[in-house]
């Protein structure tokens, strides 16, 4: 267990420690991300959606791996659909020999 800081108005502020997923709601002329965030002190069911933008700005440290990962995942996309893209033109010559 870890100490919370109590405020003179007995409040205190809560600490997000990971982005357990992100969405991105259509609106009539915009659309808004929003980002599910684990607290620390609280259980996953208790994660709450916030505005992405802002967690950004608060706690970018949140989003650093993530935009990694998110690269490493779009590398291994575009590398598969390289190599998907390479055998479909060796079967297609293959057939046409």
């Amino acid at each position: 267990t870890e100490d919370i800081g109590i405020e003179d108005s007995l409040s205190y502020e809560e600490i997000p420690v990971q982005i357990l997923d992100r969405q991105v709601r259509k609106l009539r002329t915009k659309e808004v991300a929003s980002a599910k965030v684990l607290w620390r002190n609280q259980f996953v069911e208790e994660a709450t959606w916030e505005a992405e933008e802002d967690m950004k700005k608060r706690y970018p440290h949140l989003f650093e791996s993530r935009e990694i990962s998110d690269q490493g995942t779009n590398y291994i996309l575009s590398t598969l659909s390289f190599i998907s893209l390479h055998v479909e033109i060796v079967l297609l010559v293959g057939c046409l020999s």
